[in-house]
């Protein structure tokens, strides 16, 4: 049985050695936002500073835009940061994320000619509850068994479309994500990314920002330094399967009021529009010299919604710092690949048993109390694979309770659109009528919903607030439905151009 499972990953780590090899190297770059920067605007001002990104990431939005922006920079490698694709959860092979999701990535992966697909091994949906940014995945051995079927599926999938159209198939890779406040599960974090590739042939982004957040609400920094413990990390992280490294800004958030005392580290959350730390750029020297950083194609710093001249500042020092390094560029070379097929002694094609319908059942269920427990005023846990990471017996209720209070409800009133200015005379007669928008909040996690259409959590916020006033002040229905409509044709009407304005240099 154990040279079985060996035989098992010597074969996906072969297949992953096969398709990474198929990958040029990318070199230093960014990952950007169409909109946020405007991207034509950015790249003018990189310019006018003598400053060439090697490549882009692109983050998704409407097929229109994308095919605008590889027209725009024909020569630029574009490669292509998803969303929407909830590979972490049970039901994802039946969902909307699965069957529409999918097919839109594909469609985006031809525009852009991108040579991976990168996804956040998160949710912004689960157990039927939609939440405006990641969560991570419960970090168990089950659940890290069935994410890796996911992504089985999903690579065939995207190896289809790549067929269909004539082009080399995109490698599927999947990027460690931040911990805001807490993370749940019984298994360490590194723990669970190398079940998750003893089982597929993905390959792996490892976020510098995400590996400091790991570090910090884990309580690892009360018994390690930062170096310490990421050395200990990357020992058993799969650094081998890393293509591609993002260094992005750390901030606290804006309504984070809780103490801290002096001893404690800052209270950091991933946020691409503030600056990056120094630690973090201390922390990707630690990493790039990595033995086992194999197969590396790629860094880049993530900008989206960082200021322009912010952007061509860290730029500048990114390249000139780490241009020279002796960067393992690598094309995952082909003798490695070979010895790892004849270690395996079986067809790379011959997959692991995947979980059982049973089994995604029980995950089904698990999630959903996931879900529940984080809410604002949500459940106590009463599952042991819901034990808050690196908690005591007074810790987890601490580590919760910023999310639950602060970060979510705010997530739903401001994030990605500030309700009182989407729906302003909606509000303000609201308001007349004594009615908090934090009932909002509530309303929203009121009762878990079936999830028929692609995430996009502007419009479900429009969606939901419509709901919402017409369930506490029906005579108001008409004027947010009005407002809606409006917010809607505006939205609809803005993603599908590619902005162009003065850059601020």
């Amino acid at each position: 049985m154990i040279a079985q499972k060996y035989d098992k990953h010597d074969m996906m780590q072969s297949e992953f050695e096969e398709r990474a090899r198929r990958i040029l190297p990318h070199g230093l770059g960014l990952s950007v936002d169409v909109y946020q920067p405007v991207l034509i605007d950015l790249m003018r001002a990189l310019r006018e500073a003598d400053l060439a990104p090697a490549f882009l990431e692109v983050f998704k939005a409407s097929t229109s835009a994308l095919r605008s922006v590889r027209s725009r920079f024909p020569d630029v490698p574009l490669a292509y940061h998803g969303e929407g694709l909830w590979v972490t959860q049970p039901d994802f092979l039946d969902s909307a994320s699965g069957r529409l999701g999918v097919s839109e990535a594909c469609t985006h992966l031809m525009v852009l000619r991108s040579a991976w697909l990168n996804h956040e091994c998160a949710t912004k949906q689960m157990g039927g509850y939609s939440f405006g940014t990641y969560l991570p995945p419960l970090y168990t051995e089950s659940a890290a068994r069935m994410t890796s079927d996911n992504l089985r599926v999903l690579q065939s999938r995207l190896d289809q479309a790549a067929d269909a159209e004539h082009a080399a198939p995109p490698l599927l890779l999947l990027e460690m994500p931040p911990l805001t406040y807490f993370g749940c599960g019984t298994m360490p974090i590194p723990d669970f990314f190398r079940v998750v590739t003893e089982r597929a042939a993905c390959g792996l982004v490892l976020d510098i920002g995400h590996l400091w957040t790991v570090y910090r609400y884990t309580g690892a920094w009360r018994e390690q330094s930062l170096q310490s413990f990421a050395d200990m990390f990357m020992r058993t992280f799969p650094m081998e399967r890393v293509i591609e490294i993002h260094v992005a800004g750390l901030a606290p958030h804006s309504e984070d009021t809780c103490h801290r005392n002096d001893y404690e580290p800052p209270r950091w959350i991933d946020a691409h529009g503030a600056a990056i730390p120094e630690a973090l750029f201390d922390l990707l020297r630690l990493v790039l010299r990595n033995s086992r950083l194999s197969s590396l194609k790629g860094i880049a710093l993530e900008v989206d919604t960082k200021p322009i001249p912010d952007v061509v500042s860290e730029f500048r020092r990114f390249t000139t710092e780490f241009a020279g390094e002796k960067l393992r560029w690598t094309s995952a070379g082909a003798e490695n690949a070979t010895q790892s097929a004849r270690r395996s002694g079986v067809s790379q094609r011959v997959a692991p048993e995947p979980v059982g319908n049973d089994e995604r059942r029980m995950l089904g269920a698990l999630y959903r109390r996931y879900a529940e427990f984080v809410q604002a005023g949500g459940h106590d846990a009463q599952d042991v694979s819901l034990a808050v990471l690196g908690g005591g017996e007074d810790e987890d209720e601490d580590s919760v309770r910023p999310y639950r209070q602060t970060y979510l409800p705010y997530e739903v009133i401001h994030w990605g659109g500030d309700v009182a200015d989407m729906f302003p005379e909606t509000c303000a007669r609201l308001c007349e009528a004594g009615i908090d928008l934090r009932d909002f909040v509530a309303f929203w996690f009121g009762a878990p919903r079936i999830q028929n259409d692609l995430y996009d959590f502007f419009l479900l916020k429009i969606e939901r607030f419509v709901e919402f006033v017409a369930h506490r002040t029906p005579s108001l229905s008409a004027t947010a439905r009005s407002e809606a409509d409006e917010l809607r044709r505006d939205y609809h009407l803005a993603n599908e151009a590619l902005p162009v304005q003065e850059a601020r240099a």
